[in-house]
């Protein structure tokens, strides 16, 4: 079981709970944290070495490091694991964002229950994506749910308990749809050896899951994970989650937690019952239309600087489910493009709001101006992450939306020349559109926030970014760059998920 390298990214894990539940001081807790973050990166970095090597070998498996281990034999249950250019994307993520988080930390109260919870929501994280078992797949995913409520119920601010309970209530909602989905996809898919099947690979070799429960079964798994993703109208936990979670617990669920949607839609819903994604999609994409521009109206008009960002990434994360239902190579490789570069600015700016709040102690942009010249570091830090939300080429926001808009778009003119309507093509442009709304609230933060008098004259005494404050920055700053500077890279092996064999016979891309 052991020789398989993926079970190293739930078994790691493990380990910092069990050295964090033996640490004594603060300083054994931070090495925990530290020395476990950078560990996950050099997994990832070997597991992308060896999945290129495989791949360039012409290896060409829909997934690679396959493994499977027998759970519960009754219910045809394993632990089941796998991976694919897509995964391997996301789990480089993760990692990224864990050991970002752990300085974003730094002098968290009650550091030990804190990085306990914290490292097992990562835990379920990690699991999920290299899961392909469905069951499997679910139960990492609730693990990685349950300790968002006490970690912003107990680490978060302002109203934290009406916003942990109310994230709570409307994620296990969403779960409940997807238990029913997929619970659906396990008897209504093919036999296998005798037995009815979790296993994604399985079912899709097998003849797939019944067509005509796909109608039923497709907007269950696809609300389900729809909702973790933000979409309208299920959006609403989010603005209020984010505004009361403590700093790393944001970068981790903004950054991370929420690509669970994204990616769930992806690997479940549209991969597995794809005649009833074709048929559907129309309706799901208004709704991830109305996200991607309804957000960014949003945070035009709040002047709390995390509601902001929330509704942000109410729009960003909308755009990701919008790409994914065109049904088409170019827009859903832009896709998950930007899971990667959501994730890696938005960490970035949940990570600087917390630094300037700690220092301010307040988040209302009516009250702070001027912080250019009293904390410079941070606050062109700002600026960066700011260029790269709202589309500057050289970073990665720019790679990823202009990815999906290019096949958006031709996605949407071919129906329209084919006479096959045009929502699509309507929607692509309301979408574009939010290219300059994002400018607009961005600009304007960067204005009050950063330019202008100071506000408060108590503000020209803070001081600016430490040592591990900037050594969380900047390892978010290089990742963002770097997809924006070397998009091919990303896109190549992104792609790769696209070109395979079984996915193109299973839902077949224009």
């Amino acid at each position: 079981m052991l020789s398989n390298i993926l079970i190293y990214f739930v078994i790691v894990p493990i380990l910092m709970l069990g050295g964090l539940a033996l640490s004594r001081n603060v300083k054994q807790i931070r090495a925990v944290a530290v020395a476990g973050s950078l560990v996950l990166i050099a997994m990832s970095v070997y597991l992308l070495v060896e999945y290129l090597a495989l791949r360039a070998a012409n290896i060409d498996d829909p997934m690679l490091f396959c493994g499977s281990w027998t759970w519960f034999e009754a219910l045809n249950i394993h632990l089941a694991v796998g991976v694919d250019g897509v995964s391997i994307a996301m789990i480089i993520l993760t990692s990224i964002i864990v050991f970002a988080g752990s300085f974003a930390s730094w002098k968290i109260d009650n550091p030990k229950a804190f990085f306990l919870w914290l490292i097992l929501l990562s835990t379920g994280v990690f699991g999920f994506f290299i899961s392909v078992d469905l069951f499997t797949m679910f139960m990492f995913y609730e693990v990685a749910l349950i300790p968002m409520y006490l970690l912003i119920g107990v680490w978060g601010s302002g109203n934290k308990n009406y916003s942990a309970m109310k994230l709570t209530l409307m994620l296990m909602g969403g779960s409940a749809f997807l238990m029913l989905g997929l619970i659906g996809i396990y008897y209504n898919g093919p036999v296998v050896d005798g037995h009815h099947t979790w296993n994604i690979l399985e079912i899709v070799d097998n003849g797939g899951v019944d067509k005509g429960w796909q109608y039923f079964l497709f907007p269950m798994t696809f609300v389900g994970f729809g909702v973790l993703g933000a979409m309208f109208p299920f959006h609403t936990w989010s603005p209020d989650g984010h505004a009361s979670a403590p700093t790393a617990v944001s970068m981790l669920h903004a950054g991370v937690l929420m690509k669970l949607g994204g990616y769930g839609c992806f690997r479940v819903a549209m991969y597995l019952m794809p005649e009833a994604a074709q048929e559907l999609s129309w309706i799901f994409l208004i709704l991830t239309g109305i996200s991607v521009v309804y957000g960014a109206f949003s945070a035009c008009v709040q002047t709390d600087l995390k509601y902001i960002n929330a509704y942000s990434s109410v729009s960003h994360c909308g755009l990701v489910l919008f790409a994914i239902l065109m049904l088409n190579q170019t827009a859903m490789t832009g896709a998950v493009m930007q899971m990667l570069s959501h994730g890696l600015m938005t960490a970035l700016f949940f990570a600087l709001i917390g630094m300037i709040y700690g220092r301010t102690h307040t988040r209302d942009i009516r009250e702070m101006g001027g912080m250019m010249k009293i904390m410079p570091y941070l606050a062109v830090c700002y600026v960066i992450a700011g260029f790269a939300s709202l589309g500057l080429p050289g970073l990665s926001g720019f790679v990823a939306e202009m990815t999906i808009f290019v096949g958006s778009f031709q996605q949407g003119m071919s129906e329209f020349l084919a006479g096959a309507g045009s929502l699509k093509l309507v929607f692509t442009i309301v979408a574009c559109c939010s290219i300059v709304i994002t400018a607009v609230y961005i600009l304007r933060v960067v204005g009050k926030l950063l330019l202008g008098p100071v506000q408060d004259k108590h503000h020209l005494q803070l001081t600016d970014a430490t040592w591990w404050e900037r050594l969380s920055t900047v390892t978010l700053i290089i990742s963002v760059a770097a997809i924006g500077c070397c998009p091919n890279f990303f896109a190549d092996l992104i792609r790769d998920t696209f070109n395979g064999d079984i996915f193109h016979a299973v839902l077949p891309l224009n």
